[in-house]
């Protein structure tokens, strides 16, 4: 009985310590959500603006061609730029990214195309090099604050592969933010632009873009920042998302925590518990033996 209570002892004080750093850890990442949140409100609106413009310019400038614009006929390649996180402990954050980006890339081969991938995540880079899945490039070490030249740094990647031939799309997988407590992975395509139609009327009449020097010049120097916007927009998303889960994720350990403390405990109390009952036994034994004996 006695091996049995301080390994229980000992297995409690395991368990406190454990519930103790994921307190910490849900703390942290609930002072971390509200920072996260405010970048991808302030992102958002010029995400939207440039991608409003970029699709009111393509709608009235038909004969413009620009190379991410154009829908190659012989589609033989596809860049997915799939964005993870850098740590751990965010429940199902990551493995909902990799299984969107396993049925996206699925899709992609089924269209006769090959997907090929840039990663950025340590998650993400260890989950294909364990598959032994080849990555044409990979960052690491800003997922949960990433900056807009990070955002840049991997939108010229891509860009310059789609200008130069090697693929022929650019899809991008990440963690749409919604709220604290909802966040779903998304898959979307960014090049060629996809043009959205909607049957609901606009809320104003429409502008009237007059280019200076020209068209093919203006989209020339938007299209790369639009990439790059989506991009830094999709990241701060996915950042948000990630403390969020790590929040959830942490707070369901703590409270998991606790529940095997009580159980733990209660299985103390009745190991402590045998223990007195054989204790008073064996006095008792012995009392009535002596008493047996002077008889």
């Amino acid at each position: 009985m006695g091996a049995k209570l301080r390994e229980t002892r000992r297995r409690i004080r395991s368990i406190e310590s454990t519930k103790r750093i994921t307190k910490a850890m849900e703390l942290i990442a609930a002072s971390r959500i509200l920072r996260a949140q405010q970048r991808v409100q302030q992102s958002r609106p010029y995400s939207a603006l440039i991608t409003r413009v970029m699709q009111g310019v393509v709608n009235q400038m038909d004969e413009v061609v620009h190379p991410l614009l154009e829908e190659r006929k012989d589609r033989r390649a596809a860049a997915v730029v799939v964005i993870t996180s850098d740590r751990g402990f965010a429940g199902a954050y990551n493995s909902n990214v990799l299984r969107t980006t396993e049925e996206l890339t699925a899709r992609l081969r089924s269209d006769g195309m090959e997907p090929k991938l840039y990663v950025t995540g340590r998650k993400g880079i260890s989950y294909f090099r364990f598959r032994e899945r080849p990555v044409e490039q990979s960052w690491r070490g800003f997922s949960e604050i990433p900056s807009y030249e990070d955002a840049k740094t991997v939108s010229d990647v891509v860009i310059d592969a789609f200008a130069a031939g090697e693929v022929d799309e650019i899809h991008l997988v990440h963690t749409d933010f919604v709220s604290a407590l909802v966040q779903y992975p998304e898959a979307r395509r960014l090049v060629p632009l996809v043009i959205e139609e909607t049957e609901e009327a606009p809320p104003g009449p429409l502008p009237l873009y007059i280019f200076e020097p020209n068209a093919e010049y203006l989209l020339g120097e938007l299209l790369p920042r639009y990439v790059g916007a989506r991009l830094y927009t999709a990241m701060l998303e996915s950042a948000a998302s990630e403390q969020a889960a790590r929040r959830r994720a942490m707070s369901a350990a703590t409270d998991n925590a606790e529940e095997l403390i009580k159980v733990f405990t209660r299985i103390a109390n009745q190991a402590r518990q045998a223990e007195i009952t054989q204790e008073i036994m064996e006095i008792v034994g012995g009392a009535e033996a002596l008493s047996a004996a002077d008889a």
